[in-house]
């Protein structure tokens, strides 16, 4: 299990020092790995409430139930911007297309709380029509897969290419990404027949795969491979827009803590659970000069080092 912490230091000579050490430290004794969080200059306004990481947990929690048995391929299709999220967070950079920085930070917290509650709308109306197919399936009809994007299939399906019979059938698949589709293909029904898919054609975009099924399970099968699909894109989306809002609160707490001119450094830790209790330890010692009243306990270390937690599971 890893723990990614955000952490914000002022830019004064004794906190400098302190994280110079603390580089050394963790890198002597493997308690985290440590790389700077940038974060723009932005326009200090009063902060709206925080939002909250609700939406990204339920869109996990639908990768995970849709692909069922291989939930060990959520965080191979848990994007974010079309990389994973741990090289995502590492090299983070602000999108000023999205969230411009000559906006107050009331108005951009504004603007990804709607992106995100429009995210979530529509996952609450594409999870309602995915459990409708899924508990419908005897009622529904097999509908043909007949084209690579518009162009007939008559000239590259064989009749041999096809199984028919009184239990079985064979869809036609149109993939960009062969490796991805032989990873997952058989996890997207209880009821694919394994290793039943081969490529058929290829124009040079994507190709055409086989994949053998029980009949009953059509309409699960295709239902889910629209539904992966729209989860990927979207957990992107709502996974972007919520470190944006981790960055936004960073910034805005470094400003009441440590005051103005803003003046900071955000800096992101990677550690595993097991050592958290002692990197904690690690920043109340080094920080304490930030202030020296503080108390460390488990759950909250105040003044030496401002810290905002999220969990990546791996």
């Amino acid at each position: 299990m890893t723990d990614l912490w955000l952490i914000s230091v002022p830019l004064d000579k004794t906190s400098l020092t302190s994280v110079e050490k603390l580089k050394r430290t963790i890198a002597k004794t493997n308690l985290a790995s440590c790389c700077k969080f940038s974060i723009p200059d932005l326009k200090v306004r009063l902060f709206i409430a925080k939002a909250n990481e609700d939406v990204v947990k339920k869109t996990c929690q639908c990768m995970r139930e849709v692909m069922e048995q291989s939930t060990d391929k959520v965080l191979e299709n848990a994007l974010a911007n079309g990389v994973d999220l741990m090289s995502y967070m590492t090299k983070f950079q602000w999108d000023k297309a999205k969230y411009p920085t000559a906006l107050p930070l009331s108005s951009l917290a504004d603007i990804i709380n709607k992106e995100v509650s429009q995210v979530e709308t529509e996952l609450k109306s594409q999870a309602a029509a995915y459990n409708s197919v899924k508990t419908s399936l005897q009622s529904l009809e097999r509908k043909q897969d007949g084209n690579l994007q518009t162009r007939s299939l008559n000239d590259i399906v064989r009749k041999e290419d096809l199984v028919v019979s009184e239990y079985l059938t064979t869809l036609l698949v149109v993939v960009t990404s062969y490796l991805q589709w032989e990873r997952t293909y058989e996890s997207l029904s209880n009821f694919v027949v394994p290793r039943s898919s081969r490529k058929l054609y290829e124009d040079g975009e994507a190709g055409v795969f086989s994949v053998t099924l029980f009949k009953r399970a059509v309409c699960e099968f295709k239902a889910k491979g629209i539904f992966v699909r729209w989860l990927k894109v979207n957990f992107s989306q709502v996974f972007i827009a919520w470190i944006h809002l981790k960055a936004l609160r960073v910034f805005v707490e470094s400003v009441l803590r440590y005051g103005l001119p803003v003046n900071y450094q955000a800096l992101l830790l990677q550690t595993d659970r097991k050592r958290s209790k002692k990197l904690r330890e690690e920043l109340a010692s080094l920080f304490m000069h930030l202030d020296p009243t503080a108390t460390a306990s488990k759950t909250d270390v105040r003044g030496q080092a401002d810290l905002h937690c999220f969990k990546c599971h791996s």
